[in-house]
């Protein structure tokens, strides 16, 4: 084949396209204009925001840009520390739900994972167990996803079996399991402090870097992006990813079909408890003193980051690739937001109107298609 017949392989759906343009009245490309900004507002908006900043700490003379590569890489380790919990949230809010004992199950199991890999009596006169020996970082870990894995398969089971919202089973969950935090943090010697002393082994586990064009990137990024690589595997070639889309576009229809509802259900809620256990391992490590408090309301940016890549609250709808962008966008805006200076308060009101208008846009696809 020519080189001159290939460009004109590649571009026939683009002309195809211009030409389906060109025909096009006035009014209706108008209308498909109007549309397309619609449909995409956020990421207009959010490349405009990048477009500002990077000119903003050009004129400011700062030593990184907002574009650098230093710069890029904070923004992506912010956002893999995020990432578990969103994969998690992601499959939920595919089944029509959605999950606020995320954040309270990625605590309890950080407060487990820091108290059981801490430093020995002798080196660190606060260890919560005196005479444990610290097991290996793999036990913990399986321990880890293993209570995550608990938990949500009871919200899974609740929700299937009992028919009941998933907004007032994980409610629920949220508050049992923060009470299981708060019996667990007075145990032993601690009294009900923080937990910290880890082992710099466990600590190297998750917070080791690796050096990429001078720049230090922490492992746990490498995490987050084998994460991905399962859940993408898992939610497109499996036949529970299949079940899962099926179950949360029409449940009643998916029933008649063969698929198990409950199965399906659980085994979604699963997975999501195992990412959130996962996740509590890497954060008890990267923020090395845990308390009651760590990962309050953390499910909370995990749904905003979902809803901002597209995954649909009207279920069925949503993809691996969507939730990794909303995590990213969602770090780009907090970051944009603190290289402008703005305060704390003003991001959290920033951040809650994107997403009204991203739950916005998602209803008028909704509504567009029926």
């Amino acid at each position: 084949m020519k080189g001159s017949d290939l460009l004109k392989r590649l571009a026939s759906p683009f002309t195809r396209r211009w030409h389906g343009y060109k025909d096009l009245s006035r009014k209706d490309k108008l209308a498909m204009w109007g549309d397309f900004l619609i449909r995409n507002a956020i990421y207009i908006i959010i490349a405009g925001v990048v477009i500002y900043v990077q000119i903003f700490s050009i004129r400011n003379n700062f030593y990184n840009t907002f574009l650098s590569f230093r710069s890029i890489v904070d923004i992506m380790t912010r956002a893999a520390s995020s990432m578990f919990l969103a994969l998690g949230v992601g499959g939920i809010i595919v089944l029509t739900g959605t999950d606020l004992s995320a954040g309270r199950i990625l605590g309890l199991t950080a407060v487990v994972c820091a108290s059981l890999l801490q430093l020995p009596v002798e080196v660190f006169a606060a260890k919560m167990f005196p005479d444990l020996v610290a097991p290996p970082i793999i036990i913990v870990l399986l321990l880890s996803m293993s209570i995550g894995g608990i938990f949500g398969i009871f919200n899974g089971f609740c929700t299937a079996r009992f028919k009941l919202h998933p907004f007032i089973v994980t409610l629920a969950t949220s508050m049992i399991v923060y009470g299981f935090v708060l019996i667990y943090v007075r145990l032993g010697t601690n009294a009900g402090g923080p937990i910290s002393g880890i082992t710099p082994e466990y600590r190297n586990a998750v917070m080791h870097t690796v050096d990429i064009f001078g720049t230090r990137v922490p492992i746990f990024v490498f995490y987050a992006i084998a994460a991905i690589a399962v859940m993408w595997f898992i939610w497109n070639k499996t036949t529970l990813g299949k079940n899962m889309y099926a179950v949360g576009a029409n449940p009643e229809a998916a029933n008649v079909s063969g698929i198990s509802v409950m199965k399906t259900t659980v085994l979604v809620f699963m997975m999501a408890g195992m990412l959130y256990g996962f996740s509590g391992f890497v954060e008890a490590a990267r923020v090395g003193s845990n308390s009651p408090a760590t990962g309050f309301l953390s499910e909370l940016d995990a749904i905003a980051a979902c809803v901002i890549g597209g995954v649909s609250f009207t279920g069925g709808v949503g993809k691996i690739s969507g939730i990794v962008t909303g995590v990213i966008l969602l770090q780009v805006i907090s970051v944009a937001l603190q290289w402008l200076g703005i305060s704390g308060d003003i991001q959290f009101i920033i951040t809650g109107i994107v997403i009204l208008l991203a739950v916005a846009i998602d209803m008028r696809k909704y509504l567009a298609k029926r």
